[in-house]
């Protein structure tokens, strides 16, 4: 008798067996000569050399789907396994992916789509295809820096890149870092918790746990930037209006050869000192005829967040 053993290291067991094991169920209906054994991420399979050849292509095609949507339904593994579904309920996972076809940025957990949701989101999704640099430039609340980290976990899954760094100015905000209770980690993570709450959407919390923990993805202050070369990776500056000009002159010049960047920032909420100025408006200058980096203005019709928000934004003057 031979044996076959896979991994699902990568991914959530209990999306794979499904509720109450009802996917098992299905599996093993279809391959009833096998032996299945499961303990937690291992699977060992007994049976002919011939059975576990065929049972081992369709079962990394299951794992190749939960890994891309999160999720993983009995029509999906009955589409995938062979067994026939009832014609009223065939409606897979991808077959929703398709009638989304350029919406759909990337799928979060438990099959959550994340979208561009307006034609300037829309824009940055074409865009950073054809440019290696983007600048997204808004106020609050458009998305810029939401649909930049799906584009960077989109590239992330699909093997485009091997890691994500995200970047963030440590800029006080009324508060001294100094007197933030903690070690360093504890004072400058406030600083990067929206980044985090992204993530949170778009990657399951033990697979973003293990990505945190080997570096695949990494959060870290813009000043730890420095004197690093950025290659093979998506790269987003956020925040970057409170950067100053020797700050993003030197965030840009850390690009490698294989890298995607993208700098988002709000002109209208500036927190650097009254007497600095903001290096975006220079980058903004002095960068827009650059073949390879593109520019996009995000404007009020690009407010995602609660319906009071734009017209809080138009009260302040933010936006029109």
């Amino acid at each position: 008798m031979n044996e076959l053993k896979l991994s699902l290291e990568h991914v959530n067991p209990a999306v794979v067996w499904g509720p109450n094991n009802d996917h098992f169920e299905i599996i093993k209906k279809q391959f009833p000569k096998l032996k299945i054994v499961a303990r937690g991420s291992e699977v060992k399979i007994l049976g002919d050399e011939q059975e576990l050849t065929a049972f081992g292509t369709k079962f990394q095609q299951l794992i190749d789907h939960v890994d891309k949507f999160e999720s993983a339904t009995s029509i999906d593994v009955e589409r995938i396994f062979g067994a026939k579904s009832s014609p009223k309920t065939e409606t897979t996972t991808e077959a929703g992916d398709k009638s989304t076809t350029g919406e759909v940025i990337v799928f979060g957990p438990n099959g959550i789509m994340v979208k561009a949701r307006t034609a300037n989101q829309r824009r940055m999704v074409d865009t950073i295809a054809k440019n290696d640099i983007l600048f997204a430039i808004g106020p609050a609340g458009t998305g810029k820096t939401y649909t930049a980290v799906a584009l960077a976990v989109r590239a992330l899954k699909n093997k485009e890149i091997k890691r994500i760094i995200l970047t963030r100015p440590a800029v006080e905000a009324g508060e001294n870092l100094g007197f933030l209770p903690g070690d360093l980690k504890e004072k400058i993570d406030p600083y990067l918790r929206p980044l985090y709450d992204a993530l949170d959407d778009m990657i399951p919390a033990e697979k973003l746990k293990l990505y945190l923990e080997n570096r695949t993805i990494e959060i870290a202050p813009l000043a730890f930037m420095r004197g690093r070369t950025l290659d093979n990776c998506f790269v987003i500056l956020d925040e970057a209006q409170n950067a100053t000009d020797m700050q993003l002159k030197m965030f840009l010049t850390r690009m490698g050869p294989s890298a995607k960047f993208i700098v988002t920032g709000d002109v209208t909420q500036i927190d650097l000192p009254k007497k600095q100025m903001s290096g975006l408006h220079t980058a903004l200058r002095i960068l827009t005829d650059i073949k390879g980096i593109d520019i996009i203005y995000l404007t009020g019709e690009d407010v995602v967040r609660h319906k009071l928000v734009r017209k809080i934004l138009a009260a302040y003057g933010d936006i029109q």
